[in-house]
C-alpha cells in the first residue's frame, strides 16, 4: 500500500469504478481509492483478487489466476520467475535462432514470426522491426516484449497479429488506418512514429477500436491513448511534489516548439491543484538559453521554484545560467525532468529534482527477459510488455468486446512494470512516479511516489 497525495475533491467519486464487478487477472488488477481527506490510499482490490506484497507478486506468472475455462491459466505458458520461457526463446549459452546473442531479435527473425497465440481476442501490434539504427532495435525489443508477456498472459487470450510499420511514417499511418478500419482487431498497439500516432488522434468516428500508440511525445487524442511518459507529465510531476511542500510561485522553462504549450499546460493544470501558479513561461532555444534565464530577472521576482524541461536537447546551457543566479538554492528549487536522464549525469544535474519511472516496477518481470533473451530490457520493453498483458488483463475479465472507453478510462488507472497509470478522455495518460534528487551524481529517492492522480 502506498500512501499519496491526490487533487482536492478530484476523483473522490472513484470509489467504486466504473466497472466494478469485472474481476480482473492478478497481473493488471484495479487500484481502488479510499479518500480520507487528501491522502489517498493505493490498495489492490480487484474483485477479491488481493495482492499480499504489492507489485511483485502481481507481475509474478506465478500468481496470476487462470483464467475462467483455462486449464492452467496464462501461467503455464511460463514455468517460475527467473526460469525460461517455454517456447519464446533460446536459453543462455545456446545458439540463438530468433535472436542475437545479447540483443534483441533479428528484424528477420521478428518478421517470420508475425502472428502470436491462439486467443479469440485480435490485436494488431505496428512496430518498426526492420527500421534503420535505434528506431528498429527499439522496436525489436518492444516485439521481444510483447512475446514475453504473450508467454506469461496472453497466448490463450489472444491473437496478437504484428505489423512491420519499419519506421516510415506514412506507411506506419496507412497500416494504422487499415487497422482501425479492417473491423477485425479489438485493439491496436502503436504505432511509434509520431507523425502516424498524430493523424490517428485527427480521424473522426466513434466505431472503432481503440489504440495504445507507442509514439514518444505524443500528446494523445479521443480513443487514442498515449502509453509513454511524456516530458510534459514528467514535469507536471515534479513541479506538483514541490508545490506539495509549500511552493507557489514557478517558473517554466520550455524549448520553444510545438511541445511546448502541452508541457506549459500540463504543469499549470498540476500546480493549481496545490494553490501555486506559473508566473512565467519561458521558450527558449538552444542558442539562447542563457538569454532566457536573464529575462526571467526581469520578469519574476522571487520565485520559488524554476522547471527546466529540455526537449531533445541537453539541458546544460540554461542550467549553467541558473547556477550562475544561485538556482539551485536555498531560496529557489530546480527541478528537471525525465528528459534529462537520457544522457549521461551531468554535473549541473546537482541539487535538482525528478519526478521518473521507476526501474524496480520493472523487477518482477525482468529477471525473466534477461534469461529468456539473453540481454536487459528497457523502458521499451516494459511499455510493449504492459500493453499486452493489459489486452490480455481485459479480455480475459470482459472478453473480446470489453475495450470499451469505460474499462480503459477507469480513472483509478492499472499497475504494470512501468508503475501505477491511467488513461483520460483526451488520450493523455496519467503516471504516478517516484520522486528524486541528484546528489553526488546520483538519483536519490525523496518520495515513492508523486501526486500523479
Amino acid at each position: 500500500m502506498m500512501a499519496m497525495k491526490a487533487r482536492a475533491g478530484a476523483d473522490a467519486s472513484a470509489t467504486k469504478a466504473p466497472n466494478a464487478g469485472v474481476a480482473w487477472p492478478a497481473y493488471f488488477r484495479r487500484e481502488s481509492w479510499r479518500a480520507p481527506a487528501l491522502a489517498f490510499a493505493v490498495v489492490a482490490a480487484a474483485s477479491g483478487c488481493q495482492s499480499k506484497s504489492g507489485a511483485s507478486d502481481v507481475l509474478d506468472p506465478s500468481a496470476i489466476a487462470a483464467p475462467a475455462g483455462q486449464a492452467g491459466g496464462a501461467a503455464a505458458s511460463s514455468q517460475q520467475a527467473g526460469s525460461p520461457i517455454q517456447g519464446s526463446a533460446p536459453q543462455a549459452g545456446q545458439t540463438p535462432g530468433s535472436q542475437t546473442l545479447a540483443g534483441p531479435t533479428s528484424a528477420s527473425a521478428a518478421k517470420a514470426k508475425l502472428t502470436l497465440g491462439t486467443g479469440s481476442t485480435k490485436v494488431t501490434m505496428l512496430l518498426p522491426l526492420s527500421a534503420p539504427g535505434s528506431t528498429g532495435e527499439n522496436g525489436r525489443k518492444m516485439y521481444d516484449g510483447a512475446r514475453l508477456a504473450m508467454a506469461d498472459l496472453g497466448d490463450k487470450l489472444l491473437t496478437l497479429t504484428i505489423q512491420d510499420t519499419r519506421g516510415d511514417s506514412g506507411y506506419a499511418k496507412d497500416l494504422a488506418v487499415k487497422a482501425i478500419t479492417s473491423g477485425t482487431a479489438k485493439v491496436v498497439i502503436g504505432p511509434s512514429e509520431l507523425a502516424a500516432a498524430q493523424h490517428l488522434a485527427k480521424l473522426s468516428g466513434s466505431k472503432r477500436p481503440p489504440v495504445l500508440a507507442l509514439a514518444d511525445n505524443f500528446a494523445g487524442g479521443p480513443g487514442i491513448y498515449s502509453v509513454r511518459l511524456s516530458e510534459a507529465d514528467s514535469a507536471a510531476a515534479g513541479a506538483a511534489a514541490i508545490a506539495g511542500k509549500g511552493a507557489r510561485k514557478f517558473v517554466l522553462m520550455v524549448p520553444a516548439g510545438a511541445d511546448s504549450s502541452a508541457v506549459e499546460s500540463r504543469v499549470a493544470n498540476a500546480l493549481s491543484i496545490y494553490g501555486a501558479t506559473l508566473a512565467v513561461t519561458l521558450p527558449y532555444s538552444v542558442a539562447d538559453g542563457a538569454k532566457a534565464v536573464s529575462d526571467m530577472g526581469s520578469l519574476v521576482e522571487a520565485p520559488d521554484a524554476v522547471v527546466v524541461a529540455c526537449g531533445d536537447n541537453s539541458p546544460t546551457a540554461v542550467l549553467a545560467a541558473l547556477k550562475a543566479k544561485g538556482i539551485p538554492g536555498k531560496a529557489v528549487t530546480l527541478i528537471g525532468t525525465d528528459r534529462w536522464l537520457e544522457r549521461p549525469m551531468d554535473p549541473l544535474y546537482e541539487g535538482a529534482y525528478i519526478a521518473a519511472l521507476d526501474e524496480s516496477e520493472t523487477g518482477p518481470i525482468a529477471d525473466r527477459f534477461k534469461t529468456a533473451y539473453n540481454y536487459q530490457p528497457d523502458v521499451n520493453v516494459a511499455y510493449a510488455y504492459d500493453m499486452v498483458a493489459l489486452s490480455a488483463g481485459i479480455a480475459s475479465s470482459a472478453g473480446p468486446d470489453g475495450f470499451s472507453k469505460q474499462v480503459l478510462e477507469n480513472t483509478t488507472g492499472f499497475r504494470g512494470s512501468t508503475g501505477l497509470f491511467r488513461f483520460r478522455s483526451d488520450g493523455s495518460s496519467q503516471r504516478s512516479m517516484p520522486f528524486f534528487r541528484v546528489e553526488k551524481g546520483r538519483l536519490k529517492l525523496v518520495e515513492k511516489q508523486t501526486a500523479g492522480f
